[in-house]
This record gives structure tokens, sequence and C-alpha cells, in this order.
């Protein structure tokens, strides 16, 4: 079996959509007030830094994991490397003791972040 090449495209459009994903699914008027009341997170000024760094930095290493099993033509790999981020950020959220809505919101995001990102392989 042969590999294809990367697609540094669908890598950087997987990880912009998935941003934009987040930016709607964590907006006060959609999930964001039931994620930020679960998580004891207010809304009051600019968010962290350091928090978009690292998100940012998450969404383009998984696009990159994905994009990589694209390439040798792999999907459970992605598959599983989406649902064990999502296991991750559902895990450490109930150690936080956050509630059930805000996990629900960060495993939906993390799942619903690796279903674009393969879309864009698809796609490009």
């Amino acid at each position: 079996m042969e590999a294809e090449a990367l697609s540094i495209t669908a890598v950087i459009v997987g990880a912009i959509a998935a941003f934009a994903f987040g930016s709607i699914l964590y907006h006060p008027k959609v999930f964001g007030t039931i994620w930020a009341e679960g998580s004891g997170v207010t809304f009051d000024g600019a968010p962290p830094i350091l928090a978009f760094v690292a998100q940012i930095a998450a969404l383009i290493f998984l696009a990159l994991v994905i994009g990589i099993t694209a390439t040798i033509s792999f999907l459970w790999t992605a598959i599983f490397a989406i649902l064990a981020a999502a296991c991750f950020v559902v895990s450490g959220g109930a150690f936080t003791r956050k509630s059930t809505g805000a996990l629900a919101v960060d495993g939906g995001y993390i799942v619903g972040s690796g279903v674009l990102m393969i879309i864009a392989q698809g796609i490009f």
C-alpha cells in the first residue's frame, strides 16, 4: 500500500473549522452558559491567553494526527485518537467536578472537532 501525501490544506482547514465550531458551541447563546455554570467559569473580561494558545495547539496536533492517518487510509486510528482525546478531557473535567452538562459540551466539542477534521481530509 502506497501512502498519500499529507494535505496541509486539510489540516489547516480542519483546525480552523474546529476552532470556529468551538466558538459557536461555547457561545453563551448556544451551550456556553451551561458549560460556564458547570465549570465554575464566568464570561467577565478576556479569556486567558494560555487557554487559547493551548486550544489552538491541540487542534493543530489533532488535525495532524487525522491527516497522517488519512495518508495511509486508516480511519480507525483517527477515530480512536479523537475518542481518546475526548475521554481525557471528560476525565479531567470530572476530576475537577464539572457538571454533566459541562462534561457533555467538552466531550462533544472534541468529537465534533474530529468529525470536522475528517471531513476536511475528505474534501481536501
